[in-house]
């Protein structure tokens, strides 16, 4: 099944340069070939779930030929990116009616899957940052895709901070490379077990700490991302923040840290500070937004934190000698976390831009009284924001409740009760997009605004049945063990992930 691991890469990429040759006539063509390419994907991310394996390109050696790597971190990131890639392109039937050249911008979203899908498969840092690069320029044209000068001065931003990421990661390879004479990932962490953190290495990690934190928009790295996505359309913003920052960068920093240079205590305690920080400093700006999609973009930053603050928990644990139950269940949380963010947060991005279609606007001082004549998607707007927010049964309290448990648990109080107040702060932040844009009397110029219809409803709902029942995952044995322990194990590994890679060529 192995041999099927080149298409999560090759399928997008050809479609991306096929869509287009189909002139403004056939754009329903063109529509429905990428929703098929889409589903593909999906079908298939299901199949991988759990599966192992290599894939080796070109010659049958690890350090010469490019390889492909499925393990339990990689098929988790697989499933999060197709799960929202299929939401946001159903979205997109709609929706990206009001635009011109849309099959531009559905070969533009097939080369951001196809350089995500490349970047948590690859098993080489150098073909990591190529996959990256392509997922990154993809979205710097589809941030201004709307061509206003909003669009275009945010996409000019992200591009130009996206542009100094890359260079930092460049840089770091080239570190890496002249220190290890290698780029693959298993034989660079072999020479690192053999010698040491030489000053040359760890200088790059602290160059790829800085770059795949920009591209994970941490604090303080964030400057772009309050931009992008209010600008970006609405799918696109569900992409940005449901799966591109994780993929190009927490995924990747995850990578880098724990399977190729070893834990630390020092930088395990960075890993910390940087989720502990864009927790508290994300809500908190997020809470004084009145521009709808401005505020979910603070909230990315500040979930993002909880993701990156469990497993850089779990990694100061393992580093200190701590207890590995412990460990374990923080990595869990911020993995969880991790793909509970990638649903509910694509969901208010796309409930954001069904609200801005209808009504022409984002800012809530000017809506009110939504609830009344967009009764489903004041539903799946409460439903999101629950999650985000942490409230019972909902999936976004399920992880947040491993996080306290684990750092409790750990005698970390002090991030437990973190993590506690900075969900009481994004409770009070949802119930303002609640309080002003679906409750209250619906303004006189509003009267004649009506509920979205077919895909976009569709896509929404869909999304809203995954926050109700992803809490699953965690209560059903046989889910958690298929879908969550993999990819935990694969983190709790740390360097035994070159012996394990080395194992599955061998088979």
């Amino acid at each position: 099944m192995i041999k099927f691991l080149p298409a999560f890469v090759v399928i997008p990429l050809l479609t991306a340069f096929i869509l287009p040759l189909f002139s403004k006539k056939n754009k329903d063509a063109a529509t429905v070939l990428a929703n098929i390419v889409i589903v593909s994907l999906l079908v298939l991310s299901v199949l991988f779930v759990n599966k192992t394996g290599v894939y080796v390109m070109g010659q049958r050696s690890i350090p010469l030929g490019i390889n492909l790597v499925l393990d339990g971190l990689s098929s988790l990131l697989l499933l999060a990116i197709s799960f929202v890639s299929f939401a946001a392109m159903l979205f997109s039937i709609r929706y990206m009616e009001q635009y011109t050249a849309k099959t531009k911008y559905l070969s533009l979203f097939m080369l951001m899957v196809a350089g995500m899908n490349g970047v948590v498969l690859s098993g080489d840092i150098f073909n990591l940052f190529v996959f990256l690069e392509v997922a990154s320029i993809a979205s710097y044209s589809l941030v201004g895709f709307g061509c206003e000068h909003e669009e275009l001065e945010a996409s000019f931003k992200y591009m130009v901070l996206g542009s100094i990421a890359s260079a930092f990661l460049l840089f770091g390879i080239a570190l890496v490379y002249g220190n290890t004479g290698s780029l693959n990932m298993v034989y660079i962490s072999e020479i690192i077990q053999q010698t040491g953190m030489k000053n040359g290495l760890a200088f790059a990690m602290a160059l790829f700490i800085v770059g795949f934190g920009l591209k994970a928009a941490l604090v303080p790295f964030h400057a772009w991302l309050p931009d992008a996505h209010p600008s970006a359309p609405a799918p696109i913003s569900a992409m940005l923040s449901g799966v591109l920052i994780k993929a190009l960068g927490v995924y990747a920093l995850c990578r880098i840290i724990f399977n190729v240079f070893g834990l630390s205590i020092a930088i395990s305690w960075t890993l910390v500070a940087l989720g502990v920080l864009s927790m508290v400093i994300g809500v908190f700006l997020a809470v004084g937004q009145w521009d709808m999609k401005r505020l979910l973009a603070y909230h990315s930053i500040s979930q993002m934190g909880y993701v990156v603050m469990g497993v850089g928990l779990g990694a100061l644990i393992i580093a200190e000698d701590g207890s590995k139950i412990w460990a374990s269940l923080a990595i869990m949380g911020g993995l969880f976390h991790l793909i509970n963010h990638a649903v509910f947060k694509s969901l208010l991005f796309l409930m954001s831009g069904s609200v801005e279609m209808a009504t022409g606007t984002r800012q809530l001082k000017k809506l009110g009284g939504l609830g009344d004549v967009m009764p489903i998607t004041r539903a799946v707007s409460f439903v999101a924001s629950a999650s985000i927010a942490g409230v019972p049964p909902f999936n976004g309290f399920w992880s947040k409740l491993i996080l306290v448990v684990s750092a409790v648990g750990a005698g970390f109080y002090w991030l437990a009760g973190v993590t506690v107040v900075v969900s009481l702060v994004t409770l009070i932040s949802f119930l303002k997009i609640q309080r002003y844009a679906f409750l209250g009397e619906l303004p006189e110029y509003l009267q004649q605004v009506k509920e979205s219809k077919g895909s976009m409803l569709y896509a929404m709902i869909f999304l809203a049945c995954l926050c109700v029942f992803m809490g699953l995952i965690l209560l059903v044995p046989s889910l958690r063990e298929n879908i969550l322990q993999p990819a935990v194990n694969v983190l709790m590994s740390g360097q035994g992930y070159a012996n394990t890679v080395k194992t599955m060529v061998q088979q």
